[in-house]
């Protein structure tokens, strides 16, 4: 390589450094150009994203791997009490005393507690009850125009599936989606973290009516079971058990709500691998491990830091450095996968190979949940509309813009579920009820 062209590289790579750091729209929409070129040329990476707190990217798949189990790279934030407060505020604080930002032997006591919600025969238990809400999630939207999918059905029916899990009273989840939802699009303005505090103090305060309504009154469902946990073992402090409800809640229906978007998105901007999907539905469990590989939902693994210097890629991460692993960038990695930028439906060995739900001691507890979830949905939805198209012209999609982002989702899904029934030709996204 000439020197000028190791300059055109370094001057690539800075580029594609501060890409990252700043999270540009044109990044937003679409970062895997420049997870590839960070992959094959600065795999670890500083970067200074808009919150201010230096961080250390981890972009190829067998170091984001060997990362996520590393015990030397700490989940628990109140370690890093300093880093932590500077991106969320003291409001998150208090519902972060759960097992997904905790090290063992905390984390494994809070997990095997929590595990008794994603147990095979409670998960098993729910099917019956995740299809009567998609049927009626379906049966209400409307086939005359476009509808946004997203707001429509991706949202709610994984809200729905967690909270009868969890047992949140129906007429009482459309305003925890409300709240919840502040919280997953919020940015790091001074404005956003106002926000962000008034919806964390709103569900803090609602959870803690919940559990003491709970308390006084136990039903079959998930809080009750951790009450008694709490009340008789004395496992579960106070403060862990408000958290351990909020992590379920925000984690267990951002990510497949995020997911069920896009997995009509890809399959819809890729028609060949939709028709097969449409011509054989058993190929649908595959498919989703691949969207899960190809487009997931988790962009970037919840922070880490650093209990001691590190040495990944020839880069050194010093201790206290926070960690950030790029799990859309590491499921695109040639090194790991055959043709990563091909969507292929078929692929083989893709769910036993993809990180789209981790790794390690941290790998996703509601991943058979979130499956269950994705294949009734989406079996439901493609079973009734087989024709459904895109309301909107590829590329004009909107993707979350919140920069550095644990999510990667769209910001609405405009489809026409029955072209045959919709008058006047496509409307516009300003018709969509």
């Amino acid at each position: 390589m000439t020197q000028m062209q190791e300059q055109e590289t370094a001057d690539e790579t800075a580029r594609a450094v501060d890409a990252a750091s700043r999270g540009c729209p044109v990044y937003r929409a679409n970062p895997h150009p420049v997870y590839q070129h960070l992959r094959e040329n600065a795999p670890v990476c500083r970067i200074t994203p808009p919150h201010g707190v230096d961080s250390y990217l981890i972009t190829r798949f067998e170091d984001a791997k060997a990362a996520l189990a590393d015990p030397r790279i700490s989940k628990d934030m109140y370690a890093a009490i300093d880093a932590y407060r500077s991106i969320f505020g003291d409001s998150s604080i208090a519902l972060d005393d759960n097992m997904l930002f905790a090290d063992p032997p905390k984390h494994s006591r809070l997990r095997r507690i929590v595990s008794k919600a994603f147990v095979p025969r409670r998960i098993e238990a729910l099917r019956p009850r995740i299809q009567e809400l998609t049927d009626t999630l379906l049966d209400d939207c409307s086939t005359q125009r476009p509808v946004d999918l997203l707001s429509a059905f991706a949202f709610p029916l994984p809200l729905q599936v967690i909270c009868e899990l969890i047992g949140v009273p129906g007429e009482e989840r459309q305003e925890v989606q409300k709240w919840c939802s502040v919280v997953a699009r919020t940015g790091f303005s001074k404005k956003d973290k106002d926000r962000l505090a008034e919806a964390e103090n709103t569900l803090r305060e609602y959870f803690e009516v919940l559990i003491a309504r709970k308390r006084k009154a136990p039903e079959d469902d998930l809080l009750s079971v951790l009450i008694q946990t709490r009340d008789e073992q004395e496992s579960l402090t106070d403060s862990e058990l408000l958290s351990t409800l909020w992590v379920l809640l925000f984690a267990g229906h951002k990510t497949t709500a995020y997911l069920i978007g896009n997995a009509v998105y890809t399959l819809l901007t890729h028609p060949e691998q939709f028709k097969q999907v449409i011509d054989s539905p058993d190929l649908l469990p595959n498919a989703i491990e691949e969207i899960i590989r190809y487009e997931g939902s988790v962009e970037n693994a919840t922070f880490r830091h650093a209990l001691e210097d590190i040495t990944i890629a020839g880069t050194l991460i010093p201790k206290g450095a926070l960690v950030q692993i790029a799990v859309t960038s590491a499921n695109r990695d040639a090194a790991a996968f055959e043709s990563p930028d091909t969507f292929d439906v078929t692929r083989p060995g893709v769910q036993s190979n993809h990180l789209g739900f981790g790794t390690g001691p941290h790998y996703c507890l509601g991943a058979p949940l979130a499956r269950m979830e994705m294949q009734i949905a989406l079996a439901s939805l493609f079973r009734r509309f087989p024709n459904l198209s895109l309301a909107l012209p590829t590329g004009e999609a909107q993707w979350l813009t919140v920069p550095f982002p644990a999510f990667r989702g769209l910001t609405e899904l405009p489809v026409v579920l029955d072209p045959s029934q919709v008058r006047d030709g496509v409307a516009g996204m300003a018709d969509i009820a």
